[in-house]
C-alpha cells in the first residue's frame, strides 16, 4: 500500500500504483483487522501494475503488517490465511474468501501459516 512514499519505489512506478490516491483515503482499507477490508485490499492489488515490486519492497523492508503487493502481513511475514472473528460458520461464505494472489515461486520462504 504506498499511502507514503516509499524510497525502495522510483517515484515513477509508485504513481502507476491502484492504492495511489495521494490522500491516503485507502490506509484504512490496507491496515485493517476487519475481514472484508483485506478481502477489498487484495481486489485492489489484483489489478495492480507493481504489485511484485510492493510485495519484494515490503518483504525488504520487513512490513511489520497491512497488505502489501496483494498479500497480508503479520510479523514482518506473509500470512497464507485469515479467518473472520468467532465462531467460522460450518459452510464457507463466498463473501468471507480470500482472493487468491499467487506468492512467486522466489518468495514462498516468506510464508507464514495462521
Amino acid at each position: 500500500m504506498l499511502a507514503e512514499p516509499i524510497d525502495d519505489i522510483s517515484s515513477a512506478v509508485q504513481d502507476q500504483a491502484a492504492c495511489r490516491d495521494l490522500e491516503g483515503s485507502l490506509t484504512g482499507v490496507f491496515f485493517s483487522e476487519e475481514l472484508r477490508d483485506v478481502i477489498r485490499a487484495k481486489r485492489i492489488c489484483m489489478e495492480c501494475p507493481i504489485q511484485l515490486a510492493c510485495l519484494e519492497g515490503a518483504i525488504e523492508r520487513h512490513e511489520p503488517w497491512g497488505v502489501w503487493g496483494g498479500q497480508l502481513f503479520l510479523n514482518g511475514r506473509i500470512l497464507t490465511t485469515k479467518r473472520p472473528v468467532g465462531r467460522p460458520p460450518k459452510v464457507p461464505r463466498p463473501e468471507d474468501q480470500l482472493p487468491d494472489i499467487p506468492v512467486p515461486v522466489h518468495l514462498r520462504s516468506h510464508l507464514r501459516s495462521a
